[in-house]
């Protein structure tokens, strides 16, 4: 594709883009109450509110670390500052909006094409890390089932704790078989229609300790969110917290609306911690939006002016 071409595109994605995500701004704050969030709040002891927002900021310095695996899988490795950038602008809208893989790619796109990646790199960028989700969603959902079958069995609403031990094996069975397949297959997996290259085994490696230390640290978020307000542990609320998260994905609600409550209700039933999940929400995905989003248009005003300087005649 030709720059001219390749500018014109991405010209257009931001005409696009910057008002959507001014919407998605303005209806999740419309959607808050914030008078409830700051009740909440203070329920929840101040060390608690820290050590949550803690956990989520290395929740998010884990998915740059996806991003900067990635481009290294897509050949074409870039400064780790620059890849920080685009994965915190992209996910911390694409998190809020739904359907991340897209509405995340679309922002990657307006990045990592300034960096001279074409679309097919930029599509490698987001399966690779679509990938390392799965490995990690399906390393701790295997450890969850194994190391607590009795709540996994309950929100699975499955009666049997050997069935529900066997599925766990199975999950840490396919995230075995991937890394071995990295280690052994050279050329590319086809799987009807679609082909998949095999990363590297440092990057499966990679894959395999960032992906589940993401979803270990968000579900510490929620899990210093409501441990104030119910008598819960760690595992039990990661235990949840994966499973609901795998229910989300499947849903593609933004945030995992209305999913993530169902299975804390089973966990914590008649407690009162709709509040710590109104702060979890606030503290996980509100905040990083409200830093993503101003941060991308400021990224798009600051190219638009060093175009127009270039374009300036001398």
């Amino acid at each position: 594709m030709t720059m001219s071409k390749r500018r014109l595109i991405g010209l257009i994605l931001a005409g696009i883009l910057l008002p959507l995500f001014v919407y998605f701004l303005w209806r999740q704050w419309q959607e808050i109450d914030f008078r409830e969030v700051v009740a909440s709040a203070r329920e929840i002891p101040l060390f608690n509110l820290m050590a949550a927002g803690g956990f989520a900021a290395l929740s998010y310095l884990c998915l740059t670390g996806f991003d900067f695996m990635a481009v290294r899988y897509a050949g074409k490795p870039l400064p780790y500052p620059k890849v920080a950038l685009a994965s915190f602008v992209s996910l911390s809208i694409g998190h809020n909006i739904g359907v991340a893989a897209l509405s995340s790619g679309a922002i990657r796109y307006r990045f990592y094409s300034r960096q001279g990646l074409s679309e097919g790199d930029v599509g490698r960028v987001i399966l690779f890390c679509g990938m390392t989700v799965g490995v990690g969603l399906l390393t701790l959902a295997g450890l969850a089932a194994v190391l607590n079958p009795s709540l996994a069995g309950e929100i699975l609403r499955l009666d049997s704790p050997a069935l529900v031990i066997g599925l766990g094996l199975v999950c840490l069975a396919l995230v075995a078989g991937y890394v071995a397949m990295a280690a052994c297959v050279r050329r590319a997996v086809h799987i009807k229609r679609w082909r998949l290259e095999m990363p590297p085994l440092r990057l499966a490696l990679g894959q395999v300790v960032l992906g589940p230390l993401n979803f270990a640290c968000v579900a510490a978020c929620l899990y210093w969110c409501v441990v104030a307000l119910g008598d819960v542990g760690y595992l039990g609320v990661a235990t949840a917290y994966v499973l609901g998260n795998l229910a989300a994905l499947v849903s593609h609600v933004p945030g995992g609306l209305g999913v993530l409550e169902g299975v804390i209700m089973v966990l914590l039933p008649g407690a009162s911690v709709v509040g710590g999940l109104l702060v979890f929400r606030a503290v996980y995905f509100f905040v990083p939006l409200t830093i993503g989003a101003p941060l991308f248009g400021l990224v798009e005003l600051w190219g638009l002016g060093r175009r127009e300087a270039a374009a300036a005649p001398a």
